[in-house]
């Protein structure tokens, strides 16, 4: 590998997740999707455009600002990556908006569940809003002039606004003023309108508190009013080495998130350019930070359609994981993991099943210790209760928790001091590195012995994501992983040096390391005319070594199947570098988050599953784990079941050219349709043994690359 990157190798990082984010948008246009799936994906496709503005394009902003001209990997400035983002951004929110208006809308006007303009309604529904506009509503806004008395008001991020323009009279003379109402995030953006024959009718807020402005300024003109919003820079900026106590410096620094630096505004398509051009001025920001919404001002709020249990023909099928059956009718989780090892592929296997292994630990007279980490709990009340529990029950409980974790730290703030109050020992980790890693560590006496109990996975300690989140979780009481999670947490709450491990990889001191090592392995042994194959899957490939250490490999004649959901900066399919690279990304019912990793090593294959993306941050600035399958059967479960499965998908995946262009898979007959997440949802439902074989086509993962079929990009 040369030491200068060539640019033409890589691909742009946030090109590359803005084509993730139209892969979710697509999702919400694909009709074979049930209706409210739809606009389930056109909510988030929405929510995930704001992140990136509030993260990505506030750094990108900060460095235009500050003058940074360092080009990345594929040879871009922050200016250039700037330009081109505004652009693809504009596509993708006309593409949003055309979505909502020309198939959302009156789709679910189709089937009874419509969004009214104030225009549209009887008179009864008008008597009922007035009624509810003077109880609920009225009370808890503040009209706000804009004038040398009154300055522009400081808005919240991505907060609810009205640009009022009005006409009032002086000395006989019409004078045309601003003003600006808030809308607090307490109302709804959503009213619904009574209904008793099974309609589901809704108001925008913004029009209701629009059709009463004439209340909130008694004796002026209203000539016009427009929804607008702003997006802020939402990146904590906590220098952990002058601050002597991290979760006071985190929740003041959460305070001023929500009035960071503007980095785009969002207001009304019909809206004078007068009053856009006055917004701008006054917020600091240029004509690139506008974007015109031709619909919802924010369509995250929609969700509230999708919220609920009604219609469920517009739904996907129900779906509970079912418990694995290495823990099916056992009432001893820890008799059954000294049995073997054992892995959950969730959600297809219960994540309930991780839940009361906790909740028995800490109840079990046995266990003296339980240590975890805890990244994103969502607040679940039988994890957090279950570490309570156990102090209360008089064993010592550590729980190491990030208050970092990126628009959770409020509620990682909150149960952090929910457990301290309890007795739980809290730590806030390493100072300088995100703890990303997933372990949990039960130390239990038996008879004469302490035996360890360890549980490492992909994804977090929350069961309410571990429904929605494809991850992996492993039970085992092998001596030298509780070794290894025993040094790990000394690591995370003493004063130690990391002094290697024994089977868990640790970024960021060894993981990169071992990656590039492992690729090289697989290099060497296919110019030694050895098997050689790589599989990978994960959410992000950023990081530029591994990058090229994968096309040397590919150049090696190694065949490298690469399963990225997200961000892949590699560029695949290229004559003379990266031939032999094929890169996947599913985008399905399920998020895609468990990592895999798999290498042919010659005929004994690796298989390594853990928390960490191939991305700087991951590697280089968090603490992640990466542990090795050692059990035979769970590793030719993962190779033939899982990974087979998920290569095996012609329907869902969608294929990435070197053109950085993600296209579906094209079925050529007599090739079946496959989906990996349906598949693996029946493969829960007992089924007989021929037809089960049946399921998948066989995927040789030593020898051939895959698709081997009649299955390509078209």
């Amino acid at each position: 590998m040369g030491d200068k990157l060539d640019p033409k190798h890589f691909l742009n990082r946030e090109l590359s997740w803005l084509e993730f984010n139209q892969r979710v948008l697509d999702e919400a246009l694909d009709q074979t999707n049930p209706l409210l799936e739809r606009l389930k994906f056109f909510t988030i496709a929405s929510s995930n455009l704001d992140e990136f503005f509030e993260v990505r394009v506030a750094g990108l902003k900060q460095q235009i600002e500050s003058g940074v001209s360092t080009r990345t990997a594929d040879g871009a400035t922050p200016l250039e990556t700037f330009q081109a983002i505004t652009k693809r951004v504009r596509k993708m929110v006309a593409d949003k908006y055309a979505c909502w208006r020309d198939e959302l809308r009156p789709a679910l006007a189709k089937n009874k569940i419509r969004i009214l303009e104030i225009g549209e309604l009887k008179k009864e529904d008008l008597a009922w809003l007035e009624e509810f506009y003077r109880s609920q509503v009225r009370l808890v806004l503040t009209p706000l002039a804009i004038d040398p008395a009154h300055p522009f008001p400081q808005l919240l991020n991505k907060s609810l606004n009205l640009i009022v323009q009005l006409e009032m009279a002086k000395n006989g003379e019409p004078h045309k003023h601003l003003a600006v109402v808030q809308c607090p995030s307490i109302l709804p953006r959503l009213i619904q309108l009574p209904r008793d024959d099974g309609r589901r009718d809704y108001v925008f807020l913004g029009a209701l508190i629009g059709h009463f402005l004439a209340d909130l300024f008694p004796g002026t003109k209203i000539l016009g009013y427009w929804l607008f919003r702003l997006t802020r820079n939402s990146e904590l900026y906590v220098d952990e080495g002058d601050t002597p106590n991290l979760l006071k410096a985190v929740e003041e620094e959460l305070h001023r998130r929500r009035r960071g630096h503007a980095v785009r505004l969002e207001v009304s398509a019909d809206s004078p350019a007068e009053i856009r051009a006055s917004l701008l001025k006054t917020l600091s920001l240029t004509e690139q930070d506008l974007y015109l919404a031709d619909g919802p001002i924010n369509p995250t709020r929609l969700m509230m359609l999708y919220s609920g249990s009604h219609s469920p023909e517009l739904r996907d099928p129900p779906f509970i994981g079912t418990t694995s059956p290495a823990l099916r009718k056992k009432t001893d989780f820890f008799a059954a993991i000294r049995e073997r090892d054992i892995l959950l592929h969730h959600p297809f296997e219960n994540y309930s099943s991780i839940v009361e292994f906790l909740e028995n630990a800490a109840t079990d007279d046995g266990v003296l210790a339980i240590k975890m980490t805890l990244y994103r709990t969502g607040g679940d009340e039988r994890i957090v209760g279950a570490l309570m529990n156990a102090v209360n029950k008089g064993k010592q409980v550590t729980a190491v928790v990030e208050l970092r974790a990126r628009f959770d730290e409020a509620n990682n703030i909150e149960w952090a001091r929910t457990l301290e109050e309890n007795g739980v020992h809290v730590v806030y980790g390493l100072v300088g590195l995100k703890i990303h890693a997933k372990c949990a560590l039960i130390v239990r006496r038996e008879g004469y012995e302490l035996r360890r109990y360890v549980h490492l996975a992909t994804g977090n300690y929350n069961p309410n994501t571990a429904k929605l989140y494809t991850d992996i979780s492993l039970l085992t009481c092998h001596p030298e992983f509780g070794e290894d999670a025993t040094n790990l947490f000394n690591l995370l709450t003493g004063i130690c040096q990391f002094q290697g491990m024994k089977k868990l990889v640790v970024a960021p001191f060894d993981l990169h390391a071992k990656m590039l090592q492992l690729v090289a392995r697989e290099t060497a042994n296919a110019k030694r005319g050895l098997p050689a194959r790589i599989i990978a899957k994960f959410n992000s490939l950023v990081e530029p070594q591994l990058i090229e250490a994968l096309y040397e490999a590919s150049k090696s004649g190694v065949k490298i199947d690469l399963v990225i959901r997200g961000i892949c900066c590699l560029r695949p399919g290229v004559p003379g570098l990266s031939e032999n690279i094929t890169v996947r990304s599913i985008v399905s019912r399920f998020l895609e988050h468990s990592r895999i990793y798999y290498f042919e090593n010659a005929c004994q294959p690796e298989v390594f599953v853990g928390s960490a993306d191939w991305m700087p941050r991951n590697l280089f600035r968090r603490i992640e784990i990466v542990f090795p399958i050692q059990d035979g059967i769970l590793r030719d479960r993962i190779i033939s079941e899982i990974l087979r499965t998920i290569l095996a998908d012609n329907t869902k995946a969608r294929f990435l050219g070197a053109d950085g262009i993600y296209r579906h898979a094209k079925i050529i007959a007599p090739e079946k349709p496959h989906d990996s997440q349906s598949e693996f949802m029946a493969l829960t439902i007992p089924k007989p043994a021929e037809k089960a074989k049946e399921q998948t086509p066989r995927v040789n993962l030593a020898s051939s690359p895959f698709p081997k079929k009649k299955t390509h990009a078209n």
